[in-house]
């Protein structure tokens, strides 16, 4: 397998791990800030309201972060390297 294979199966594993629960965390996050109510259920006793922003903004930033992972991984592992010099060619004259 070459490198670029490895590169978009990274690629591809960073998306499905990182990018897609990252998106669901911005959007999680960005509805609890606006100020959505939260409907939770715990034992049978149900509770509605506001998520506290600081949580909301946490979220938020969380999700910023695994949605960049997956571009980083993208950038690193499908750019063109800088091809190494030609050291066979004629040497320049010492001085």
């Amino acid at each position: 397998m070459d490198n670029r294979t490895k590169g978009i199966i990274a690629t591809v594993a960073a998306v499905l791990l990182c990018g897609c629960p990252g998106l669901f965390l911005c959007l999680f996050g960005g509805l609890a800030a606006a100020g959505a109510p939260v409907t939770t259920e715990w034992q049978g006793i149900s509770n509605s309201g506001p998520m506290e922003s600081t949580t909301a903004f946490a979220l938020l930033c969380v999700g910023i972060i695994f949605v960049l992972i997956p571009i980083v991984v993208g950038f690193l592992t499908l750019r063109k390297k800088a091809a190494a010099p030609d050291m066979a060619g004629p040497m320049p004259p010492a001085a």
